[in-house]
């Protein structure tokens, strides 16, 4: 069973993160520059209060006729954040981020820290790595015992 400190393991932990004050325009910038499709947004104790992803941006800066140079980050993040620790399952991760609609996941260690973040992309490959790995199995335990 794959769980999420495997990923982690596997894709690292760096988690991209910005401040609730800064600009739309400033966040926009980062994900562009790193690839990625949200931020982690912490106060200044580093405490997770937000995620600020692409869709937030689409429906509430465009969609609404804001400004991105103008408006903060805090003004359009989503505050109710759904997070996970390193024992989590991937199917865990999985159930939860289809049941929400999200596509990130905040990884924090059990003091409240944030340690990484899973993406539904880091989770179905996980999953289906997993059971690339069940079936080789299965197949090598098959061949072999009806040699």
């Amino acid at each position: 069973m794959i769980i999420v400190k495997d990923i982690l393991d596997q894709k690292g932990r760096k988690a991209w993160t910005i401040g609730p004050e800064a600009r739309v325009l400033e966040a926009l910038e980062l994900m562009a520059k790193k690839g990625i499709g949200a931020l982690i947004v912490v106060d200044p104790g580093g405490k997770v209060i937000g995620v600020m992803s692409e869709r937030d941006y689409a429906r509430k800066i465009v969609l609404m006729g804001r400004h991105s140079q103008d408006t903060p980050v805090k003004d359009i993040m989503t505050r109710e954040v759904y997070g996970v620790r390193d024992e989590t399952t991937a199917e865990e991760c999985m159930a939860l981020m289809t049941d929400k609609h999200i596509r990130h996941l905040p990884v924090c260690e059990k003091d409240g820290q944030l340690a990484g973040v899973v993406s539904i992309g880091d989770v179905v490959k996980a999953v289906i790595t997993d059971q690339k790995i069940k079936i080789e199995n299965l197949e090598n335990y098959i061949m072999g015992k009806y040699q």
